[in-house]
């Protein structure tokens, strides 16, 4: 007797696999937060643009059980924000709060960054190095979406060093934000005889942990902040606000 073929098999009875939707499909909200974060970080998602909950279950052929987790996770994140009238966005950046924003991130920047030089193991100094090495091979290959992230990632292996799992959280938060800053204006930063600096003000950070001197940690933080904050003025001038006075 004939047997029935089994759709996930060949004929030699081996099994073919899923397609990749039917893979990405099974993974549900994670997938889902995986895209859309994706799709904000890097500016597909513009800020304050509407994410419609039935729009994202017909996208990607889901429930709105899993669309919901994901929503709730982004918003958990800041990248996502739910308004009163129950309407979801991507989260608004207004230029206006540049400068509060600058000020939050430089004070928990000299603070991990200090408190990892005086509480860091020797695993930490490797994994720090390591997560710097691969954002310099990021930059190497002009991969914005890895710098964002690979930049995000060094900073956090800094914060772990410092061993306060309260600062790593809100450090984790403001790093998520700042990373859309960072895709806007990458383009604008290695195309600038500025860009000789882009990565190795890392060194300086690394080398003050590694030597286990606080304060000098704590400059080197406060002196990276302010790089990102010129950079992104430049750029912000130059680009987007060329009629706006930009306060520094």
């Amino acid at each position: 007797m004939r047997t029935k073929a089994n759709p996930k098999t060949n004929e030699a009875g081996e099994d073919k696999g899923e397609d990749a939707p039917a893979k990405e499909r099974r993974h549900g909200g994670r997938y889902i937060y995986d895209e859309l974060r994706q799709s904000i970080l890097t500016l597909k998602l513009r800020p304050g643009e509407p994410l419609d909950e039935i729009s994202l279950t017909e996208q990607f052929g889901l429930s709105r059980s899993p669309v919901r987790d994901a929503l709730a996770r982004l918003v958990s994140e800041g990248l996502v924000t739910s308004l009163p009238n129950r309407t979801t966005i991507v989260t608004p950046f207004e230029i206006a709060e540049f400068p509060n924003y600058i000020s939050a991130l430089d004070l928990i920047q000299r603070t991990v960054t200090r408190l990892a030089a005086l509480h860091r193991s020797e695993a930490d100094m490797v994994s720090i190095e390591a997560a710097n090495a691969a954002y310099m091979a990021a930059i190497e290959r002009g991969d914005f979406q890895a710098m964002a992230e690979l930049n995000k990632s060094f900073h956090l292996e800094v914060a772990r060093a410092a061993k306060n799992p309260y600062f790593l959280n809100y450090y984790e938060k403001l790093l998520g934000e700042g990373q859309r800053l960072l895709h806007l204006h990458f383009d604008y930063i290695l195309n600038e005889p500025s860009s000789t600096r882009l990565g190795r003000d890392h060194d300086d950070i690394i080398d003050a942990i590694r030597a286990r001197d606080a304060n000098r940690a704590e400059t080197a933080a406060h002196e990276h902040t302010s790089l990102f904050q010129k950079r992104f003025l430049d750029f912000m001038q130059q680009n987007l606000t060329a009629r706006i006075s930009v306060s520094r």
